[in-house]
């Protein structure tokens, strides 16, 4: 079988060696959990709770506000410490709820649903909807919005996005390994809804348990499709993605939905799982402590909120100085000043480097040598997109086509010249869509 991919990329090393054949191990967190009202794309949540409350793991303690917006739930029993300002792992200051652990794991208590099959697409998305699932791969946008689009009927692809690209990430990875039946009965749960569409399990190569497991799996089953897919960055962005899998293209005017797919990741698909069968919130994550200055790099199951520091120390802490600390992955992550932050619904990993690759150099002229053009999976011209941004030139950016960038950093990465094109490009995308709100 051919392995599927598409144009561009390219081949970082992965480090996955690292933390891949660690089991995951659940960490009961010790100190106060931190809740952050935004921790997803739309409007933030609003605190139902107040100073002094009596909280129980799985209460609700925000409320949605708004359609594009999401819940946000308890994952320790306790007391509300405060509700103030905190500093998110993206480097925002975001009104938090603090919650004081009592460590009793004193729950509300969940309601399993016997026959899912039973249940209405309107059942499935209310129960979707009140568990607070967002999509966990990054962006965070609401996934009861995600699988209602306009036509049901015109969706064609439930893709799960489970090629894990980003070098040294391994929790989609042991989540596979470790629970794969959870991630076909929370795809089964999707295509309940959907009765023109098949299910694919987009995978990349490196990973052949996964695609022996899952294969395994869903051989007896005619809508479920396992795909295995080139290793190649940035394999699991979702428009190289849906083009290696269907062979469709999109743009940043089109939904996935409008080429006739939905994408999920894999911890997205499992909180499907757990919030529609299981009838638990989202509570709980996998998280990742990677990198070489890590002593025993892990991956932990957590309970969002926990401390970045306490993940850190739970894998041994430091065996040398880190010269630089990311929240998720080298190519797409954001940079840590310290680890006094919390994790939130779309923390997945906490890297720390001995040496910071990216520092090292010095930028030098553009040769025009043309390989960030041949790295961009969009087809741009990066180079060309970031002398646009540093001059300010909005317009000329934007006949460009640089409102495409998926800021993956490809370009920046293959660069000789270690030229920083993505962020230069990312920066004038901010501006010019700060300066659309404003209009």
């Amino acid at each position: 079988m051919s392995l599927k991919t598409f144009k561009g990329g390219v081949h970082p090393y992965d480090g996955k060696d690292l933390s891949k054949d660690k089991p995951s191990t659940e960490y009961k967190p010790k100190g106060d959990l931190v809740f952050p009202l935004s921790q997803h794309i739309g409007a933030p949540a609003k605190a139902i709770v107040a100073v002094g409350d009596n909280v129980l793991l799985g209460q609700k303690i925000a409320e949605a506000n708004g359609f594009v917006s999401s819940p946000i739930f308890a994952s320790v029993s306790g007391t509300v410490k405060a509700i103030e300002p905190h500093r998110t792992p993206t480097g925002d200051m975001v009104e938090s709820i603090v919650i004081e652990n009592d460590g009793k794991y004193l729950d509300v208590g969940f309601h399993e649903t016997e026959d899912v099959t039973k249940l209405s697409n309107e059942e499935i998305i209310e129960k979707i909807k009140e568990s607070g699932v967002v999509g966990l791969g990054g962006a965070g946008f609401p996934t009861h919005v995600k699988l209602s689009p306009k036509d049901p009927a015109q969706i064609e692809y439930i893709i799960a996005n489970c090629a894990e690209c980003e070098p040294y990430l391994t929790s989609d990875y042991r989540r596979m390994v470790e629970n794969p039946e959870m991630l076909v009965e929370g795809m089964k749960i999707i295509l309940q809804m959907f009765p023109n569409a098949k299910g694919y399990f987009g995978i990349e190569d490196n990973k052949p348990d996964c695609i022996e497991k899952l294969s395994e799996l869903t051989k007896d089953e005619d809508r479920l499709i396992v795909v295995p897919l080139m290793t190649k960055y940035p394999q699991g962005g979702e428009r190289q993605l849906i083009k290696a899998v269907t062979g469709r293209e999109i743009n940043s005017k089109m939904l996935p939905a409008d080429a006739g797919c939905i994408v999920d990741n894999v911890e997205t698909i499992i909180a499907i799982y757990n919030a529609v069968k299981l009838g638990r919130p989202l509570t709980t994550g996998m998280f990742t402590v990677t990198g070489d200055a890590v002593k025993e790099p892990q991956n932990f199951r957590i309970c969002i909120g926990t401390s970045y520091e306490e993940l850190l120390e739970a894998a041994g802490g430091l065996k040398s100085p880190a010269k630089k600390m990311i929240s998720g992955g080298p190519m797409m992550g954001f940079a840590l000043m310290d680890t006094n932050v919390n994790s939130t619904k779309t923390s997945s990993s906490l890297l720390c480097l001995t040496e910071d690759e990216a520092s090292k150099y010095e930028e030098t002229a553009c040769i025009n040598c043309g390989r960030c053009v041949e790295a961009c999976p969009e087809n741009l011209i990066p180079s060309r997109l970031a002398d646009y941004s540093a001059h300010g030139q909005t317009e000329v950016f934007e006949e460009w086509y640089g409102m495409e960038c998926i800021e993956c950093g490809s370009c920046s990465y293959g660069c000789p010249a270690r030229r920083p094109l993505a962020q230069a490009i990312k920066t004038m995308k901010k501006d010019i869509l700060a300066a659309r709100r404003k209009k």
